[in-house]
């Protein structure tokens, strides 16, 4: 394993990131917990790509613990190393010892934000994005309104056939690549939906920022669902963005008060159960625990023990069977922190497989991420590229016509590679499906 080439002294006078601050937020058992077998490397995206042992969980474990001990600094190699790491924590499915790997590199992430050098930084057009843009589901509609009326005049269209976007900036060239096609202005929800049928529980539905604002139609189809299985479904005001954006981007501060505000907001002794339909929120939920300040912890674990994934919670309550067919041939990829941080396999399968017609095809390295990553994207355009490519691959092998999904950060990617390849495909969340067999559509 390669270490950067720096003297005890050198690493004395600049250890490269805060190490106090990591201390706060880091149990040196996590790092003791890995006993170094390897075997999380076969999960591992980036090292299966790479064949870097840096590159594998137990590679950057051993950067991170020599870093906390003073014994290799934090230099550009170790950066690179730990800024290509995905955060999808399939080592943790894969892991005998049961090392918590988020619970090291995220507080990381954040570290080497804090202290990153100029030329290491996202760059300031990323971070209005990141930190001013997507978290905000008001701003996001509003960037959308010029991008719908462009996309229905066939003006994007037009500008991407005569190369105009090729004199975007990189980052912008890779959001529209990754936009949807827009339906109409996106409908508001009531506050509160009725149950269809003798009422079975009362739920929060969280909206979400960028889910909402770009697929609007996955949120209603979600509180039908819901209505249809006997949910009073509530819409709280003044809910907000989940904090992932802010926090794997390394900007503690504004995730930490995002938290705040949506523990106020979904009071949990209002609710049987707080549904959320994307992976990478309810992850996030469901670390309030850990993120949040020792005096907040039973405020926070109050909180998520209320918070489940609208398949989960689906296959708890007891789904009624829907009666309409929807004869396709779908395949189901599972979005990282569903199936890993969460370990929610089984629920979204259960439900696509009680629709009628529909056949359910295995999608081979399913639970291997597609290379979204939430905003990494963005962020790591090139590895993501490779994943991406790397799961058209084995989508396209299975002769779908559909692929269902439970995160919107893996639906816009995979709806990137399809168009890319003018594939017949269409990419959805599967309580969609789940909606049209209900509805009969």
């Amino acid at each position: 394993m390669t270490e950067a080439k720096t003297t005890d002294r050198d690493h004395a006078l600049n250890p490269g990131v805060d190490l106090e601050w990591l201390a706060e937020r880091i149990e040196y058992r996590h790092f003791q917990e890995c006993v170094h077998c390897g075997l999380c490397t076969a999960s591992c995206p980036t090292y299966v790509e790479t064949g870097d042992e840096n590159d594998s969980p137990r590679g950057r474990i051993y950067l991170m613990r020599a870093v906390t001990d003073g014994r290799l600094a934090m230099g550009p190699d170790v950066r690179r190393h730990l800024d290509l790491c995905l955060d999808c924590r399939a080592c943790e499915s894969a892991c005998p010892s049961g090392v918590q790997y988020g619970k090291l590199i995220e507080p990381y992430k954040i570290a080497m934000q804090k202290d990153a050098p100029p030329g290491d930084r996202t760059s300031l057009l990323q971070r209005l994005i990141l930190h001013h843009l997507f978290p905000y589901a008001g701003r996001v509609k509003a960037a959308l309104l010029p991008a719908r009326w462009l996309q229905k005049l066939g003006v994007l269209d037009l500008a991407e056939r005569a190369g105009v976007l090729r004199l975007f900036p990189p980052t912008l060239r890779r959001m529209e690549a990754m936009l949807p096609r827009l339906s109409g202005s996106p409908s508001r929800l009531p506050e509160v939906l009725p149950p269809i049928g003798p009422k079975r529980a009362r739920v929060a539905l969280f909206l979400g920022c960028v889910a909402d604002a770009m697929y609007p139609e996955t949120t209603a189809a979600t509180a039908r669902v819901l209505q249809q299985n006997g949910c009073e479904v509530v819409i709280p005001k003044g809910q907000g963005c989940c904090g992932a954006i802010h926090y794997h981007s390394g900007a503690e501060a504004p995730a930490l008060a995002l938290a705040r505000q949506n523990m106020k907001t979904f009071n949990p002794d209002d609710f049987d159960a707080i549904v959320v339909n994307a992976a990478g929120c309810g992850a996030m939920f469901k670390d309030y625990a850990h993120i949040l300040s020792a005096a907040e912890h039973d405020q926070a674990t109050r909180f998520v023990a209320k918070v489940k994934d609208v398949s989960e919670f689906l296959v708890a309550l007891g789904p009624i069977p829907p009666t309409h067919a929807v004869p396709i041939r779908a395949t189901y990829h599972d979005a990282c922190h569903l199936c890993h941080a969460q370990q929610i396999r089984s629920q979204p399968r259960q439900l696509l497989a009680m629709i009628p017609g529909l056949e359910l095809t295995p999608l081979e390295e399913s639970e291997l991420c597609c290379g979204a990553a939430g905003t990494y994207n963005l962020t790591q355009p090139e590895m993501s590229e490779r994943l991406g490519r790397r799961k058209m691959d084995h989508i396209e092998a299975t002769g779908a016509t559909v692929v269902a999904t439970g995160n919107v950060g893996c639906i816009l990617q995979i709806a990137r590679k399809i168009k890319e390849r003018g594939a017949p495909i269409e990419v959805v969340h599967p309580v969609e499906l789940l909606d049209r067999a209900y509805r009969g559509e």
